[in-house]
């Protein structure tokens, strides 16, 4: 090992659901520096990347490519820029869906790695065949139909030495068999099991996106299992399980259909913060995607910031209009050295519970809290609390300057200092864009009238082609304005009360 050399991390994501990545896998990827993932993981569990760096702290997430968008990266590839990341002392994440070492080519990139003397660690992950056992409720092994199981894949490699597969021993294997990447070569293997004795009525069960909403379990046979996986019928993900087990699927399914179960909802959060948003849908049944229309970061430059919190003393207030502001300005407190008895003195103003939530977080406790979640009501909450004294607003580097003209009209002495960056998204994910332009999206979420601006910017008229769901009136006038009028708009001005508007639209429909 060199002197400065960083260590790699061979993580396996699990099948999908974001909350089947382990807990040590989880702690890795918050200290990455560098996240190298295959593009079957989770976005989601992407968005956890470097949070034990600070807000704001860069973490860098390379896809190695995507089937039939662009180059995927070679093997050897990504073994270099492995190497190269750890060399320059980086913590690099090395991301697998499924675990690691189950038909992942972890051997090769151990060697890799042992030969240019990196430190590196595996850690494991819930593999597919795992989770499609208990999310499609069927046993991979049984006391009375199978002792044993058996991993196969359904593509060798091509350049493999020796022998391929033996289907003479498969076909006659005492358990299961459970087949990966086997979709677009059934007809092979399956033949193959047929013709050395595997009877062709064996029972098979197809598991796609297993652990994710909108899971599918498709029954056949051996026999009839080429024509079930004709081209264009079901398209990977997707593992095989063969064997008489199958048969204990018709009462072992514990997995209901949710709420939700068929939405496909667009999260536009930063990406930091979606989980929030995208995790009680999931729970609900929706599938999500992830386009976050803006993006949050430190300041250019911290001097303000550092001034105000020398002159914390001269305060009575600090009013926070954002979960962001109060983490970016705390943090940025216990990153001078300080600690939170700087604040002993001084009264919190919180515009919502989100932003009140942010502040428990530091066990601090808010003074003021408006009854409706917006800068009017903050600002004529607070207005006589702040005469002839001094307000300190921890605010973002955009937005609206309703509250310190309220405030300053009210008779209180107001500085503003911008606490983080706040930019748009400047091009979409390519797969997000389709997936709206040609109607593929229910609903798309928007959260602030920040975003509601960068959407129109990002999309234009394939947002007509969803319903829009809109936070607050005023993010709800921002869409309107612009010509995309939304669908719904929440009652109680939260991420909770925008959930609530979704699944009351989605009932009206459902009864009508």
């Amino acid at each position: 090992m060199r002197p400065g050399t960083g260590k790699v991390y061979l993580v396996g994501a699990g099948p999908g659901d974001p909350s089947l990545i382990t807990l040590r896998g989880f702690t890795r990827l918050q200290r990455a520096d560098v996240v190298f993932y295959d593009y079957l993981v989770n976005p989601v569990v992407l968005s956890h990347a470097g949070l034990l760096d600070g807000p704001g702290a860069p973490t860098e997430l390379v896809c190695l490519g995507r089937h039939g968008q662009g180059r995927i990266l070679s093997p050897s590839e990504i073994n270099e820029q492995m190497i190269a990341a750890a060399r320059s002392g980086k913590t690099v994440v090395r991301l697998k869906g499924g675990d690691p070492a189950i038909f992942g080519r972890t051997a090769e990139e151990i060697a890799a790695l042992e030969e240019a003397e990196i430190p590196y660690e595996v850690v494991p992950g819930v593999t597919a065949a795992l989770a499609a056992s208990a999310y499609a409720g069927i046993p991979l092994t049984d006391r009375d139909w199978a002792s044993s199981v058996a991993f196969v894949t359904g593509q060798e490699c091509r350049d493999k030495d020796g022998l391929s597969l033996d289907f003479a021993n498969l076909a006659h294997f005492p358990g299961t068999l459970v087949v990966y990447m086997g979709v677009t070569t059934a007809p092979h293997w399956s033949e193959e099991l047929i013709r050395h004795g595997k009877p062709a009525d064996t029972p098979v069960a197809i598991v796609r996106r297993c652990s994710l909403t909108d899971q599918q379990i498709v029954k056949t046979s051996l026999g009839e299992l080429p024509h079930t996986l004709a081209p264009g019928k079901l398209r990977p993900p997707a593992i095989v399980i063969v064997g008489q087990v199958v048969r204990a699927q018709e009462k072992n399914n514990w997995l209901r259909p949710g709420l939700l179960f068929g939405r496909t909802i667009l999260v536009t959060r930063p990406s930091s913060q979606s989980p929030q948003t995208v995790m009680p849908l999931a729970e609900l049944g929706a599938t999500t995607l992830r386009q976050p229309a803006i993006e949050i970061s430190s300041p250019k430059d911290w001097k303000q910031v550092d001034a105000a919190i020398d002159r914390l003393a001269t305060f009575d207030w600090l009013v926070f209009s954002s979960a962001n502001g109060v983490r970016y300005f705390l943090e940025r407190i216990l990153a001078t050295g300080r600690d939170l008895r700087q604040l002993g003195h001084v009264r919190l103003a919180a515009i919502g519970p989100a932003t009140a939530d942010a502040l428990a977080d530091y066990h601090l406790h808010v003074d003021l809290l408006p009854e409706e979640y917006r800068a009017e009501a903050l600002a004529a909450k607070l207005a006589d609390e702040a005469v002839g004294k001094r307000l300190l607003l921890l605010r973002a580097s955009r937005g609206r300057e309703v509250l310190a003209e309220r405030l300053t009209a009210a008779g209180a002495a107001v500085e503003q200092v911008v606490v983080y960056q706040s930019r748009d998204v400047a091009k979409p994910h390519a797969e997000v864009a389709a997936a709206l332009a040609e109607g593929r999206i229910d609903w798309v979420t928007v959260t602030s009238s920040a975003i509601a601006r960068s959407l129109v910017h990002l999309f234009g008229d394939d947002l007509r082609h969803a319903k829009l769901a809109a936070i607050s009136p005023l993010t709800a006038d921002v869409l309107a304005k612009a010509g995309y009028p939304p669908a719904v708009i929440a009652q109680q001005y939260t991420l909770d009360g925008l959930l609530q508007s979704i699944l009351d639209a989605e009932a009206d429909g459902a009864s009508a």
